[in-house]
């Protein structure tokens, strides 16, 4: 992956090292609002652990111009002038996201979380954050390494931000409200996957300009596979369940980015309106 000759993106907000102020505590009402945002915002409610209040970040290790930020900020450059020309081509303005690094918790306009939430996108402040240790585990833990499979995970949170851009965040919320537990979490993976498929939109660019090949998105391709639900079930608790999916399975993670890759068009993404059997 070509990411040295990516444009840096100036929207990046470097939190590591510093103090996480007081957090919202586990239970009650807080922790209520914690899990539907997690259900709502596409972070699996069941990794939202460590929400323990006033809790420091640990210091950071990394110097501010490590190679892992520099990566994420050109990532995220890039896939700023891919959407901004896309939104332009339909008469649109898109409004830019900010990244945010940190290191062991975070406090968002969602709520707090630990790095244990993993990377998640924040509707309520149009940012999305990242501890960049969670590359090291897509690596270590997940077995799918490389640059591009990191590239994926960034692309994945920005299609998110593509969804408040369009109104489709606002809309599913309002949707979830009125349905029950098994068809809320059914919509979340319909959300989940339209995402994959719009990292997939900016993986097409991106492989026009040269700037990946065959190798980097076979690399996509395993970390859509690897953090599909149905595999982290079976390795967490031997069993799967399809009707707990909030991310969709490996497969279906898969062919929606490769969906995105092949027709490089946002139109072809569209998982809220097919039934939900065929996606």
């Amino acid at each position: 992956m070509d990411w040295k000759n990516m444009r840096r993106s100036s929207n990046v907000e470097d939190r590591r090292g510093s103090r996480v102020p007081g957090g919202l505590a586990v239970g009650g009402g807080a922790g209520l609002l914690i899990l539907l945002a997690g259900l709502l915002f596409g972070v699996d409610p069941g990794t939202l652990s460590g929400l323990l209040g006033g809790e420091p970040a640990r210091q950071s290790t990394r110097p501010a111009n490590d190679p892992q930020a520099q990566f994420a900020s050109a990532v995220l450059g890039d896939t700023e002038d891919t959407w901004n020309r896309i939104f332009a081509g339909s008469g649109q303005n898109y409004t830019e996201p900010t990244l945010v690094l940190f290191e062991g918790a975070v406090q968002s306009a969602c709520g707090y979380a630990s790095s244990a939430t993993g990377p998640f996108y924040c509707p309520g402040d149009q940012k999305l954050y990242l501890d960049l240790s969670f590359f090291d585990e897509l690596s270590n833990r997940f077995g799918a390494p490389g640059e591009f499979a990191r590239a994926y995970v960034i692309a994945h949170e920005i299609g998110h931000h593509v969804q408040e851009q369009l109104g489709i965040l606002q809309k599913t919320q309002q949707q979830r409200a009125r349905l029950g537990r098994t068809e809320g979490n059914r919509l979340t993976v319909r959300t989940e996957l339209q995402a994959d498929c719009f990292a997939g939109v900016w993986a097409h660019y991106a492989e026009q300009r040269g700037l990946i090949d065959t190798t980097d998105i076979q690399g996509a391709i395993r970390a859509a596979e690897a953090i599909g639900d149905d595999r982290l079930q079976r390795e967490s608790q031997g069993y799967v369940v399809p009707d707990a999916f909030t991310h969709g399975s490996s497969a279906q993670r898969a062919r929606w980015f490769q969906t995105g890759l092949r027709s490089g068009n946002p139109g072809a993404c569209d998982t809220l309106s097919i039934p939900y059997n065929r996606l």
